[in-house]
């Protein structure tokens, strides 16, 4: 496999928004986000985000219903489709209590309390919290405590 620009992760995903512009500034907020790059069109509308979160990478993207590129108007906000949506996204920190506590400082929905989930000594254990952005996606918050055993 040939490596990936010096920049960017081996994958990375796209999320999708009613309003971008908000989503990128609550995604820095409360999740601590960091934007690296945000392109705006004539009316302030964004083409094109990527914000960074350690060497992680995603796409904030705004919905466009009216896009002249068939396959961007059928991107949806879970807002958009009643709270509906067919991912989840997670991401590692370094303290899951103290992120948990800043996202519902800035009004995330807590949807599972931060709770350790050990799966024993030949695997591993996390401290992980689920949340719902503004617009409906679920977001997971990971602590690694544990790494498997070398092997």
């Amino acid at each position: 496999m040939k490596p990936t620009p010096s920049d960017w992760p081996r994958m990375s995903s796209a999320v999708v928004y009613q309003d971008a512009v908000a989503a990128i500034q609550w995604l820095c907020d409360a999740f601590g986000f960091e934007v690296r790059l945000k392109i705006e069109g004539d009316k302030g509308q964004i083409e094109h985000s990527e914000l960074t979160y350690g060497e992680g990478l995603i796409m904030v993207a705004q919905e466009t219903a009216e896009s002249h590129r068939d396959w961007k108007r059928t991107l949806r906000s879970p807002k958009t489709l009643d709270g509906a949506t067919t991912q989840s996204i997670m991401f590692f920190v370094d303290d899951a209590d103290a992120h948990c506590a800043q996202a519902r400082a800035h009004g995330a929905q807590i949807i599972e309390e931060p709770a350790t989930h050990d799966y024993g000594q030949d695997y591993w254990s996390d401290r992980s919290y689920g949340a719902v952005d503004p617009e409906g996606h679920v977001w997971w918050v990971t602590q690694r405590l544990r790494n498997p055993p070398a092997g």
